[in-house]
């Protein structure tokens, strides 16, 4: 039985018939369709067929399989007899002292053990492999092995896949083909080669026997993921929806027609990002089984010695990698779900090249919208709106008690955060979420590991660029500005939720926003000063409109009695008048100080920001001028004012000055600092200032 089932027919014919070819086999339920066509075929990328694409589909396994006992418990023993002598030679190796001695042998052999065992533990190792604070150098070069130094399989194998998917032998597409591999992975291996248009190319030619190696490991360790749901009472998430959603995207990571697509829209997603490159497919030169693309010279991130001598900077790289990943997972939601260094390259002009579309994965709107509020509130150290955060994603259900849920998440992160979230790295939060999700009935949803599998890998190779680096500390600008610029109900609700407590503006936190929203790419502080309008106009901002009016009345009636204290001074002076000079300062209790303080960081923040022109502000002053609630506001601002000068002219002319100096306050309080504002002077020239 072979469920990668390939046309015997196909392999012993010449591709040479006018009318095209169509091979149907079906053994076990499982089907593919082969079409080999004499004519080239098309530019562009095929049409999404059900009968054309390998599918996963964990029923017809089962039924394939379940009558195969035999080969599937000597599967299971192979694997489980082979780690248990792995384990045992360790173990004997630290009793006898031997441990440092024999590391490299031990390195080896779990290579070898992984290779052995095929790609679902590849994929493993792979990801191990850009740890390396959980494994030693040792081991990480060996692992590293994994990606790109694989046995071949023989060219004969290969030359034939190539006709049998293509409709022409290798020597009648390509001017040039190299005679041996040049890379052998997981799920196939690469040539490099030569069009007949002069393109240098690609060539990945599918492992024979793939699909039926891949779907035997995947019922083996569903059958495992049913068991242990069943009998594992503390085992909350659902192993048997993360292993088909394993099972899914490695079915199509098997079809490179699937891989071709998948790396088009990776192209016209993000394509356009500074720095980020993604090589262009030949469709008519791909198949199910071979794929065509475009030759990238490039250098692996983990090569660190090799991209200095080429005067790059690899962490510049990595930077560009995590804000890449950010607009993946949160902006467009199509990410690639295998970033390990063998499909990460620089590029000799300083581009980050993605490599392998095979694994991709997807996020829904609300899982975007939720991970960003969970970011938010994490950095914030929002616990309660956290805890939501995991209703909203589908960890809880909205039935759950969250009061300990709440207290735990506060307990683990107070001690694990310390001074700033932007010191933390990402694994050390997955770490602190995972012994936290285990006591408490949480349920980690089938997305999410593939994502905690990108980020976590994409990490590892950022430490090992530069052991500093802080994934949160690259990401939070990219945040901040989705809050900012992003119109979504979601994000709105979650800013004002963010901005506002107990009907207060919480000022420091929009400097925050801003300040790290400024340090992001393509950060359009047009667009923010957009909505902040919109926002202060609306029926929403009525309680920004009132706090803004207050402040103006505050700020212009103190800029005007300083103004006339000192033009009756200067007048005093050159007539001639003896008398004291008054003095008037502006005082303002702690909140009201520190709440002017960001207003005035607030400013200079806006204006430092790139791509900040005062003459759009001027240029929208006429429209904002003529709306009916800027012209209520203005009418306020008019009132206070006019209220507080005919208050002092009162005070002034028919109060005496001993009424005057004990009531030094507009309110008749006589606290003398109502709402901030006091008067020093001496009786003479007492002017007493109203906040109101």
């Amino acid at each position: 039985m072979n469920l990668e089932i390939i046309s015997s027919k196909a392999s012993q014919k010449k591709f040479n018939s006018h009318s095209n070819k169509l091979d149907i086999s079906e053994v076990e339920g499982m089907q593919v369709i082969n079409i080999a066509p004499e004519t080239p075929k098309s530019q562009n990328p095929p049409e999404t067929l059900e009968s054309n694409a390998l599918k996963y589909d964990p029923e017809k396994i089962k039924a394939v399989y379940s009558k195969r006992p035999l080969q599937v418990w000597k599967r299971r023993i192979s694997i489980l007899w082979t780690f248990m002598l792995f384990g045992f030679s360790l173990w004997l190796d630290k009793v006898t002292g031997n441990a440092t001695k024999h590391e490299t042998k031990r390195a080896i052999s779990l290579r070898e053990i992984l290779t052995n065992f095929g790609p679902a533990f590849i994929k493993v190792g792979q990801a191990l492999s850009t740890r390396p604070d959980l494994a030693s150098p040792t081991y990480l070069d060996e692992l590293t092995k994994l990606q790109d130094q694989l046995p071949p399989f023989p060219n004969k194998v290969a030359y034939h896949f190539i006709e049998e998917e293509l409709g022409f032998p290798p020597k009648e597409i390509y001017t040039e083909l190299t005679p041996n591999p040049i890379a052998a992975a997981s799920l196939g291996q690469v040539y490099k080669g030569k069009l007949k248009t002069g393109e240098t190319v690609a060539v990945k030619v599918q492992r024979p026997g793939l699909a039926e190696s891949i779907a035997l490991d995947i019922y083996i360790l569903r059958t495992l993921a049913i068991w242990a749901n069943k009998n594992i009472q503390r085992l909350r998430s659902d192993l048997v929806a993360i292993m088909d959603e394993f099972g899914t995207r490695i079915f199509e990571e098997m079809d490179y027609n699937q891989e071709g697509r998948n790396a088009e829209k990776f192209q016209q997603l993000y394509g356009h990002l500074k720095d980020i490159y993604v090589p262009k497919i030949y469709w008519q030169y791909t198949g199910r089984r071979v794929l065509t693309m475009e030759w990238i010279t490039g250098t692996k991130l983990t090569n660190l010695e090799a991209i200095k001598a080429k005067n790059l900077d690899a962490k510049y790289m990595i930077e560009i990698g995590v804000q890449c990943s950010l607009r993946q997972l949160l902006e467009h939601g199509f990410f690639h779900a295998d970033p390990h260094p063998g499909n990460l390259l620089a590029s000799p002009d300083g581009k980050l090249v993605y490599l392998d579309f095979g694994m991709m994965s997807e996020v829904k709107p609300y899982q975007r919208y939720g991970l960003l509020e969970a970011v938010v509130h994490l950095v914030n150290r929002d616990f309660e709106a956290l805890a939501q955060d995991y209703v909203k994603l589908e960890f809880l259900t909205p039935e759950t008690d969250l009061t300990p849920i709440i207290s735990a998440l506060a307990g683990v992160f107070n001690n694990a955060l310390g001074a700033s979230v932007a010191e933390l790295n990402f694994k050390s939060i997955t770490d602190q979420l995972s012994a936290l999700m285990y006591e408490y009935p949480f349920r980690v949803p089938a997305y999410y590991a593939l994502i905690i599998r990108s980020l976590v890998t994409l990490e590892g190779i950022a430490i090992n660029v530069d052991p500093n680096f802080k994934v949160l500390s690259k990401a939070y600008p990219y945040v901040a500005k989705r809050l900012l610029t992003d119109p979504a109900p979601e994000l709105r609700t979650s800013l004002k939720d963010l901005l506002f407590k107990d009907g207060d503006f919480r000022w420091n936190r929009l400097e925050n926003l801003l300040k790290n929203a400024s340090n992001s790419d393509n950060y359009d502080i047009s667009k923010v000063l957009d909505q902040a309008l919109d926002f202060l106009l609306s029926e929403r901002g009525d309680f920004i409109r009132v706090r803004l009016v207050e402040e103006l009345i505050n700020s212009l009636d103190l800029a005007s009695i300083n103004t006339f204290v000192n033009v009756r001074t200067k007048v005093s002076e050159w007539l001639g008048l003896k008398g004291a000079k008054t003095l008037v300062t502006k005082s303002r209790n702690p909140a009201e100080e520190k709440r002017a303080e960001h207003i005035i960081n607030i400013w200079q923040i806006i204006q430092d920001t790139p791509g900040f022109n005062a003459m759009q502000l001027v240029q929208l002053a006429p429209n904002i001028l003529g709306k009916p609630e800027m012209q209520k506001m203005g009418q306020q601002v008019a009132g206070g004012l006019t209220q507080r000068a005919i208050a002092r002219l009162i005070r002034q002319v028919l109060l005496s000055p001993e009424y005057s100096n004990s009531n030094s306050n507009g309110n008749g309080n006589s606290n003398g600092n109502s709402n901030g504002h006091q008067s020093k002077t001496q009786p003479q020239f007492s002017l007493p200032v109203s906040s109101r």
